[in-house]
């Protein structure tokens, strides 16, 4: 019987954003969707939970830049489980609305292979979600 988290399992992912309203209107959405709850609130971020990990976007004052760029060396994207098709389905569609850009729209859904169902989506300071259906 487990008494916690697994052992390597990831303990939180923190993503610095230039903008903390933006990231907080298209991640709180998609994290909120995807069964994260709102977990913390600061001046500077906020973060969801699930389970025993979090995902937290914070407007540092110690930003050394002013924009995110995956292709950069650094975080390229997060992936995500979505669920089951028609639930991926339901995210995609649901997505302009709050601020995120489907990539790859004519290999979608299958960008990532003929056996990979998911969606990439691009959010307006360049962050990638991979989501990934069952």
């Amino acid at each position: 019987m487990s008494s916690g988290p697994r052992r390597g399992a990831i303990h939180h992912v923190e993503l610095w954003v230039p903008d903390l309203s933006r990231a907080v209107r298209s991640w709180g959405w998609l994290l909120g969707e995807l069964g994260y709850r709102p977990h913390q609130s600061w001046e500077h971020g906020r973060s969801w939970l699930l389970d025993d990990g979090y995902v937290v976007v914070e407007q540092s004052p110690a930003l050394s830049a002013a924009t995110h760029d995956r292709r950069r060396p650094g975080l390229n994207h997060l992936a995500l489980h979505a669920g089951s098709r028609a639930q991926l389905g339901v995210l995609v569609a649901a997505a302009p609305a709050h601020g995120w850009t489907l990539l790859y729209a004519d290999r979608h859904p299958y960008a990532g292979g003929p056996g990979h169902h998911a969606a990439y989506l691009e959010d307006a300071d360049g962050f990638e979600a991979e989501l990934v259906a069952d």
